[in-house]
């Protein structure tokens, strides 16, 4: 059986060596991964040449608070949408200065939230030149779909720093 520490640690790994090889930075904003994507970056050797912190704002007051997610943007679309998720990463990048900045937002389950049923993920990047997201259709338990979110999310910016267009994409 694969440790799914150990197969999450190498692309995490490949994504610190990117952004150093560009004297790169990378800031975070999670609120359904609590945390969890933050781990998983410093969880690499070396993680603080790149990786310089982030926001966990599990609450839609601390997205408008912390992170200037726009209410107006949350009343119209919702925390769960591609719209939160870029206004995030936005909001991470200008909160810790870094040079790119992911976010996470969506249903982790078991329940439904803003109508959209678990498994709904939003990986949002900012950077240079560059605010996107992604949508996921993610399956699994609540602990699965928090787990698979970060290593999409490690990936997302990992194809982006090597030219692949992140574009919107159901990865179900």
């Amino acid at each position: 059986m694969v440790d799914e520490t150990d197969a999450a640690a190498a692309p995490a790994a490949a994504l610190h060596a990117l952004l150093r090889a560009r004297a790169a930075t990378l800031g975070t904003a999670e609120s359904l991964t609590g945390g969890l994507l933050a781990g998983l970056l410093t969880d690499v050797p070396g993680a603080s040449a790149t990786y310089v912190g982030g926001v966990v704002s599990y609450a839609t007051e601390l997205k408008q608070g912390l992170l200037g997610v726009p209410a107006g943007l949350v009343a119209e679309h919702g925390v769960v949408s591609a719209q939160c998720a870029e206004a995030m990463a936005a909001g991470a990048l200008a909160a810790t200065g870094a040079t790119w900045a992911l976010s996470t937002t969506g249903v982790a389950g078991p329940d439904r939230q803003e109508g959209h049923p678990a498994g709904t993920v939003f990986v949002g990047v900012a950077g240079p030149d560059l605010v996107t997201s992604v949508r996921l259709a993610l399956h699994g338990e609540r602990a699965q779909v928090r787990h698979e979110t970060c290593t999409r999310a490690v990936s997302v910016l990992t194809g982006i720093l090597e030219g692949c267009a992140g574009e919107e994409e159901d990865l179900g």
